[in-house]
């Protein structure tokens, strides 16, 4: 994969909440392809986080796309609700949908790129029969619920696995990974197949700050695919 081909999402999980606007507008300003927002509801994992109005707010504040990511039972009642308020593209989880044919068609419906989200334990195979109908393949390399956890290294087998399945189907669908992902961490992912990077911590956590971040990821793609 060459280096141009990869994007950066910065999650807002790891902003300053009392600056919010002004982080994902150096994000953007730093070269962010989208802003991920991480939707928690205390029930599907075991955090609460944010919600609509904070998705409207962050529409406001940049021009880039919306990357939500919801981690919440029952998605389908939400999703017109966080179209409405903004998102770009929404991601539900394989784990969370009984239904996930039902709602992954009810996102595309709403003008949004589809996403569907797959946790560690989850395998890869259980996407078989759906990939024609997403745009966005989360695989989590953390278990989803808090910021700040490690890379789980193992994960790099199932995002070879997803990339080989795209492929063998000629799908044009990114493949991100949402978790650990650091300037030590996303040479690996990147080899594997992934190209849209889901990063927190090392971006709006940088103690250079957030173009420091960035500049250090770029540093690391560029001397690894280049």
């Amino acid at each position: 994969m060459h280096y141009d081909d990869i994007k950066i999402a910065p999650s807002i999980l790891a902003a300053d909440f009392t600056k919010l606007g002004d982080e994902v507008t150096q994000a953007q300003d730093a070269g962010a392809d989208m802003i991920h927002i991480d939707v928690m509801d205390g029930r599907f994992v075991p955090n609460i986080t944010m919600g609509p109005l904070v998705v409207e707010a962050v529409k406001r504040a940049v021009t880039i796309p919306l990357d939500v990511h919801l981690m919440i039972v029952e998605p389908e009642k939400y999703i017109q609700t966080f179209a409405d308020a903004g998102a770009d593209s929404i991601t539900v989880h394989i784990e969370a949908c009984p239904h996930l044919h039902r709602v992954l068609w009810q996102i595309r419906e709403t003008g949004c790129n589809v996403g569907v989200a797959i946790n560690p334990h989850t395998p890869p195979e259980t996407l078989a029969e759906i990939l024609n109908l997403v745009d966005i393949i989360n695989v989590m390399t953390v278990n989803p619920g808090f910021g700040g956890q490690s890379f789980i290294q193992r994960m790099t087998s199932k995002i070879a696995t997803l990339r080989a399945m795209v492929s063998k189907e000629q799908l044009d669908i990114d493949i991100e990974v949402d978790g650990g992902i650091n300037d030590k961490t996303i040479s690996s992912a990147v080899q594997s197949g992934a190209n849209l990077m889901v990063v927190g911590s090392s971006i709006f956590g940088h103690p250079k700050g957030i173009q420091a971040g960035f500049d250090d990821l770029h540093k690391t793609l560029q001397n690894e695919l280049e």
